[in-house]
């Protein structure tokens, strides 16, 4: 079969690992048309707007796309780019797993970690404003039944096609009744739905410390948006960082694949960058379109090039000034090789 894919290469360090993505996944065989299109801050001046419409309508259209990181400005400028897409093509939930790779510096070996995150809502509703110009600012935190219910669904049909024992819903809700009440109350009414797979509940402050105390007593991590956002960096670091951390946006029978790491404009165009997470990301695209084998192959080489520990990034080595460190192509080249 052959396949027609949205990219979106990004900016900042984004054409660079979506670039090594694309060589990595052309290598396995599987038959993909790229349509290539462009979003980010470059953008505003041909099209008035970061995220043009005919980027919308190709993910649309094609049902599957995957993007490299864009630039978000912080306390200002447009609006993240990732949030509005997901919101746009209704992108409910964000999976990020956070899975240890032998070669990866690490403290917890082996450490196996789904977080699903809901990504249409709460405090990334983005509904703020200033009550008293430079002095005070509101935001509202919007969390619904209907989210909140098919997030926890996508977690525990993810659980059960992937053997996974145990989901595990993060909240608020001793302080924030209310909103996190109904998130935990709606997770509870799912997990009954599912009493093959064990479900149990953590307040989000204590979930971090025991995170970092004892992860292998996690599984699946279902959280709202802005606790998943949170949580999943942290989880990331449990297993080396961001440059391996895949991630994907899914909806109904649509999704978007990305890493979990920012655009790092310090970096651009200097071949420095890990592409291990950009090339993840590309073999969970491949388990999408059903392209199971070639992703496990992709998976497999990945895990072979940096349990070696010869052909890889500077972040991937035991100091980061190693001068054996190679450059973002070099290591999708050497992943293609071990393909």
């Amino acid at each position: 079969m052959s396949y027609t894919v949205t990219l979106i290469p990004g900016d900042g360090i984004g054409p660079e690992v979506a670039g090594a993505m694309r060589r990595v996944i052309e290598a396995t065989g599987v038959q993909i048309k790229w349509e290539v299109q462009e979003a980010g801050e470059a953008t505003i001046k041909k099209y008035g707007t970061p995220l043009p419409e005919q980027v919308l309508e190709s993910v649309r259209r094609n049902r599957v796309g995957i993007k490299g990181p864009i630039t978000t400005p912080v306390g200002g400028g447009f609006r993240s780019v990732n949030v509005t897409l997901r919101k746009a093509l209704d992108l409910y939930a964000n999976l990020r797993p956070a899975k240890w790779l032998k070669g990866v510096p690490s403290r917890y070996e082996g450490l196996d970690l789904v977080i699903v995150r809901e990504n249409t809502e709460c405090l990334y509703a983005g509904i703020e404003h200033e009550v008293i110009p430079g002095e005070a600012a509101e935001a509202i935190r919007i969390i619904t039944r209907r989210a909140s219910e098919r997030v926890v669904r996508f977690a525990f049909e993810y659980a059960k096609a992937n053997g996974r024992k145990l989901v595990t819903a993060v909240h608020k809700g001793n302080i924030l009744k209310l909103t996190d009440g109904l998130f935990l109350r709606t997770a509870q009414k799912v997990a009954a739905e599912y009493p093959q797979i064990t479900f149990n509940n953590r307040i989000v402050d204590n979930l971090c410390m025991q995170l970092v105390q004892r992860p292998h007593e996690y599984d699946v991590l279902v959280l709202p948006n802005l606790y998943g956002d949170i949580v999943s960096d942290l989880c990331s670091g449990l297993v080396g960082g961001l440059g391996v951390a895949p991630g994907a946006n899914m909806g109904d029978g649509v999704a978007v694949f990305e890493p979990v790491h920012g655009s790092a404009p310090k970096y651009t165009g200097q071949n420095k960058v890990n592409p291990t997470a950009a090339i993840r990301s590309g073999a969970m695209m491949l388990r999408f379109l059903g392209e199971v084998q070639a992703a496990q192959r992709v998976e497999a080489a990945v895990a072979r090039v940096i349990a070696e520990g010869k052909k890889v990034t500077y972040d991937l080595k035991p100091t980061r000034d190693d001068p054996s460190a190679v450059g973002t192509q070099e290591m999708a080249e050497a992943i293609i090789e071990a393909l």
